[in-house]
């Protein structure tokens, strides 16, 4: 089965990173489909170590406020939900259940290199699942890089030992301050045919 135009453009094409938002509300039932749609995305050895927090609540935009960089304070504060994309160092401890036809978990106790870098690198694909299952709900979606690693942690993860990796705001989007859409690069420039 091959996705048609219509659908493709919703997930890539035509997809736009939004800065502006509606007031329209994203309820806790569409968040809850959303993750059951982006936990499917492939991991290595079904690892699965990312963790998502839901910003949805006045109080918690506030808290997030004093770690966004000023050029992402008006965007997010406006936002129905942003997302806290982390991931869990010691997510191996539930491989036995994600991945039980082999000892999975040996390969990254102990070794903290290893597993740090496979958290990240996973945790890093199962934020881009939640974008494009996002957009296939017909959500907006406005990932962003720029917050204070420390201070995001520290105020929401502390608790779990994650950490953070990046931040998406969700919700219904506006052509507010939406930039013209920027180039990209040719396949010539980008792949190589081995």
């Amino acid at each position: 089965m091959t996705l048609d135009d219509g659908a493709l453009d919703v997930l890539f094409r035509t997809a736009r990173t939004r800065n502006g938002w509606t007031d329209t509300p994203v309820a806790d039932e569409t968040l809850h489909a959303l993750y059951d749609i982006l936990k499917f995305g492939p991991t290595s050895a079904n690892c699965s170590p990312a963790r998502f927090v839901f910003i949805r609540t006045r109080e918690a935009k506030e808290k997030l406020k004093p770690a966004l960089n000023p050029g992402n304070v008006d965007k997010t504060m406006a936002a129905p939900v942003t997302v806290i994309v982390a991931y869990d160092p010691i997510f191996y401890e539930h491989l036995p259940k994600l991945f039980p036809h082999a000892d999975a978990r040996a390969w990254f106790a102990g070794n903290p290199d290893l597993a740090d870098e496979t958290a990240f690198r996973n945790g890093t694909l199962q934020g881009a699942y939640l974008i494009i299952a996002a957009r296939g709900l017909g959500l907006d979606c406005g990932p962003m890089s720029g917050f204070d690693k420390a201070k995001v942690d520290q105020s929401f993860l502390a608790e779990q030992g994650w950490k953070s990796n990046f931040l998406v705001n969700l919700g219904h989007g506006t052509d507010a301050n939406l930039f013209p859409r920027s180039p990209r690069l040719d396949f010539d420039e980008a792949c190589v045919l081995a």
